[in-house]
């Protein structure tokens, strides 16, 4: 830890210098890079968003809007399932685990051929954000801040 040097009108008062905005302990400070934060508001996004297309589907399989019983669990049944995995990562990332990016960048890239091949048929405004979130998750994911922020269990191992 590097301590910044006395500033020579607070060591002549008596008063201890004031501590640097952002040093890690201070009150106010987060320690967690820009990166990182944005990227565990994209993949929050993505949980909310898989959480929310479940539901839809599972109400228009209750109201009887359904066609195919079994296609209708079968995408409820998925999408809760990449959300956890998506909700655990984030808990990692969060932790600073290394393992998290893992998944995170796995649904990213299959979230993104999908939204290319979709755009094979038609461009509409989900496809185009879905691409765009699974190109931006995946950029921030390869970010040296956020590579150095969640390798934290690998240095303290070593």
């Amino acid at each position: 830890m590097i301590v910044p040097p006395a500033e020579s009108s607070g060591a002549s008062s008596g008063n201890p210098p004031e501590p640097r905005p952002g040093t890690p302990g201070t009150p106010g400070s987060d320690p967690r890079p820009v990166a990182l934060t944005a990227l565990l508001v994209g993949v929050g996004i993505e949980v909310l968003a898989l959480v929310a297309g479940a539901l839809v589907v599972l109400v228009e399989l209750v109201s009887g809007g359904s066609q195919s019983l079994g296609v209708s669990l079968f995408l409820v049944v998925f999408a809760l399932g990449v959300a956890a995995i998506l909700a655990a990562s984030l808990r990692g990332l969060v932790r600073g685990q290394r393992w998290s990016r893992s998944p995170v960048a796995t649904w990213q890239i299959l979230q993104g051929v999908v939204a290319v091949s979709s755009l094979q048929v038609g461009v509409t405004p989900w496809v185009l954000v879905a691409l765009l979130l699974a190109v931006t998750i995946l950029v921030l994911l390869m970010l040296r801040p956020v590579v150095e922020a969640t390798t934290r269990d690998s240095r303290e191992a070593a």
